[in-house]
């Protein structure tokens, strides 16, 4: 059993990201889902977006620090999209991690410190065509990080969708999604 801090993506915590938690719980994992949005959800990504700004990405990775205050530092952080921002920051800074899943982005190693810390695996799944993975330069971040970390997998999976895992979106990719859960499934029985 793990377990997993999972932070929800800009259009905030949704009943896809809730869904998704609760998939894990049902395989005996805790899961943590901290609203960064203080119930706040949008219907899409650029609104979600739009209100990130105002919010500021500071303000969401300390809202996401303070989200882990009082817990075990034996975590798995995992995140949705924007979600990988405060979960990459403290699997990488926070001592004790056991792991790292980065749904949909990955930010460069950079970001957060020099290396990514020593016997912290990590995976990383995105869409092969998603615009935002792929244009954005998250790619590159993510196979930079499997080059540098001991034990890291990054799994493309066919399409164009960001978000694809979150059931409530439109952007939603059943077959996709359960491959990816087993994968996080396989990830976390090792944890």
């Amino acid at each position: 059993m793990a377990e997993v801090m999972l932070f929800h993506h800009a259009q905030g915590l949704t009943p896809g990201v809730v869904e998704f938690a609760d998939r894990l719980r049902r395989s005996g994992h805790i899961v943590y889902t901290p609203d960064l949005f203080d119930g706040r959800t949008f219907d899409d990504l650029e609104n979600g977006m739009r209100f990130v700004e105002e919010l500021g990405f500071g303000e969401v990775i300390q809202r996401g620090e303070r989200a882990v205050d009082g817990l075990p530092t034996e975590l798995v952080y995992a995140g949705f999209s924007l979600g990988v921002v405060p979960a990459q920051k403290l699997a990488q800074t926070r001592a004790g991690a056991r792991g790292a899943l980065f749904f949909h982005s990955c930010v460069p190693i950079s970001e957060f410190g020099s290396t990514w810390p020593k016997r912290v695996p990590v995976q990383v799944h995105a869409m092969d065509a998603d615009p935002i993975f792929v244009g954005d330069g998250d790619i590159d971040a993510a196979r930079a990080l499997v080059e540098e970390a001991e034990e890291a997998e990054l799994f493309l999976y066919p399409g164009d969708q960001h978000n694809f895992a979150d059931s409530s979106l439109s952007s939603y990719d059943a077959d996709a999604s359960v491959l990816l859960i087993q994968r996080v499934r396989d990830f976390l029985a090792a944890r």
